[in-house]
C-alpha cells in the first residue's frame, strides 16, 4: 500500500521525472498552455502552481529558489513580474485543466493545461460581516430562547402568587368601629388611618383590648385627685373620739331625765 507517498513516478527516475517537469514548466511559464497525457499534465499542475506561489512573494530569495527549476532568465522574469502580479489577489487555483480526447496511436487521454486569464475578484467583506452577523445573531436567539424557556415556566406561578397575595388585602371588608376605638381615636391614642388591626400578626379583638385600657388609664390620671385614705393609726385614734361623743349624749339624756323626775316630784 502506497501510505504516505505523495505523487507519481511516472515510470521514471527521480532524476529523469524532475527533469522532465522542469522543462514542461518553463515551456509552460513561456507559451502560457501546454497539452500531455492527463496524468503528466496532472504533476505538472502541482508543480508549477507551486512556482507561482514562491513567485507572489517577490523577494530575492524566492527568486533564487525559482532559478532553481526555471533555468530561462527570460521565463522566470516573466514569471516574477507578469504571471505572480496578475494571480496576486487570488488564493490558489491558477491553472486549468480541459480534457482533449484520446491520442492516436496508442489511444492514451490527452488534456490541455493553460493559465487562468480571468481576473480574480475577491468578495466583499460586507457579505463575510453579515454571515459572520447572521451566525452571531442565530447563537444569541438559541441564548435568548434557552433563558425565555425557564422564566416562561416560572412567570405564571409567581403571577398567581402575585395575585392571590393582592386578591386577599382587596377583599379584606371594613370593620366598623368600637366605640372604644373611637373614643381612642379623639384622644389621640390611635391614628384614624392605623386602626388597631395594622400591626401584623395581630387578631382584631387583641388589638382593640390595649386600646381600651389606655384610655381608662388615662381618665384616672386626668380625674381630680381624690383623699387618701386614713392611716390605720388615724383611724383608730377618731374611734374612741366618736365613742366619747356617744357617752356624753347618753350622760346628757341621763341627766335630763333625772331632773325631771326631780322636779315631778317637788310638784306633788
Amino acid at each position: 500500500m502506497r501510505h504516505r507517498r505523495a505523487g507519481r513516478k511516472l515510470s521514471r527516475t527521480t532524476e529523469h521525472r524532475r527533469a522532465m517537469l522542469r522543462n514542461m514548466a518553463t515551456d509552460f511559464f513561456r507559451l502560457g498552455k501546454i497539452h500531455s497525457t492527463d496524468i503528466k499534465v496532472k504533476e505538472l499542475r502541482r508543480f508549477a502552481e507551486k512556482l507561482i506561489t514562491l513567485a507572489k512573494q517577490g523577494t530575492l530569495h524566492a527568486r533564487r529558489r525559482a532559478a532553481a527549476d526555471i533555468q530561462d532568465k527570460e521565463v522566470l522574469k516573466k514569471l516574477f513580474e507578469e504571471i505572480a502580479p496578475h494571480f496576486k489577489l487570488r488564493p490558489g487555483g491558477y491553472t486549468r485543466i480541459v480534457k482533449l480526447g484520446f491520442r492516436r496511436g496508442d489511444n492514451a487521454p490527452i488534456s490541455l493545461i493553460k493559465l487562468v486569464e480571468e481576473e480574480y475578484e475577491p468578495e466583499p467583506e460586507k457579505k463575510k460581516r453579515s454571515k459572520a452577523k447572521a451566525g452571531a445573531k442565530a447563537e444569541q436567539k438559541t441564548e435568548a430562547a434557552l433563558e425565555t424557556e425557564p422564566s416562561a415556566q416560572e412567570s405564571p406561578i409567581e403571577e398567581g402568587a402575585s395575585e392571590a397575595e393582592e386578591q386577599p388585602s382587596e377583599k379584606k371588608p371594613k370593620r366598623a368601629k368600637s366605640s372604644k376605638v373611637e373614643s381612642a381615636e379623639e384622644l389621640g391614642l390611635i391614628d384614624a388611618e392605623g386602626a388597631p388591626d395594622a400591626e401584623a400578626g395581630e387578631d382584631p379583638a387583641e388589638a382593640e383590648a390595649p386600646a381600651a385600657e389606655q384610655p381608662q388609664e388615662e381618665s384616672l390620671k386626668e380625674s381630680p385627685e381624690e383623699p387618701e385614705p386614713a392611716d390605720a393609726k388615724d383611724v383608730g385614734e377618731q374611734a374612741p373620739t366618736a365613742d366619747a361623743g356617744e357617752e356624753t349624749t347618753e350622760e346628757g339624756e341621763g341627766s335630763e331625765d333625772g331632773e325631771g323626775s326631780e322636779n315631778e316630784e317637788e310638784k306633788s
